[in-house]
């Protein structure tokens, strides 16, 4: 695993080998950042990396200048090696060991991107379960977007807030936008 870019750009990370994980390929995570990099100032904005696993998301954020990175794990071992990492590379990044739904559930920060990467073997249920409450618990800065990486056999497209899907390869991206509907409920 590397870091595309920033103040560690080409700097390489070796996770140990016993964590549960699936680190997001460095041609799909350059690809992702490719397309924030035309959306956000990343030194200007919050993030919250859900599943973080091996922090790889989160220190690319953090490598950018984002200065708000939150990694949330229900992982020890996955909590220990981000924050192991994180200090070895002087980035600031906040961990939490949690179950992903309880967070989501309790939080009430706010960001200006969500990234999950759930366990690909999810059933399409859990990953929409990750939506309704990012939207229904107003998680999302005003701009703010909502990215869930899965593989290409789960499709997402048809939730209210869905915007579109980027695919690499096996990968895709899922983005997520607070939807017309959303917007007028705040209003009232």
């Amino acid at each position: 695993m590397r870091i595309i870019s920033g103040k560690l750009k080409g700097r390489r990370l070796r996770a140990p080998k016993n964590l549960p994980v699936r680190p997001t390929t460095d041609m799909a995570k350059e690809a992702l950042f490719n397309i924030l990099n035309n959306q956000y100032y990343f030194d200007s904005i919050a993030v919250i990396d859900l599943f973080a696993g091996t922090g790889n998301i989160s220190y690319e954020f953090a490598s950018r200048g984002t200065k708000t990175v939150f990694s949330i794990d229900a992982n020890y071992n996955c909590i220990r090696y981000i924050n192991e990492t994180a200090k070895e590379l002087d980035l600031d990044i906040s961990t939490y060991k949690s179950d992903v739904y309880k967070y989501l559930e309790t939080t009430s920060l706010q960001a200006d991107i969500i990234f999950a990467d759930p366990p690909y073997d999810f059933e399409e249920e859990k990953f929409l379960a990750i939506v309704d409450l990012v939207f229904e618990k107003n998680l999302l800065k005003e701009d703010g977007v909502l990215i869930i990486e899965h593989s290409k056999h789960t499709k997402l497209s048809n939730h209210k807030n869905h915007s579109y899907d980027k695919r690499y390869g096996g990968n895709v991206f899922s983005f997520f936008e607070l939807s017309s509907e959303d917007i007028s409920d705040e209003e009232e």
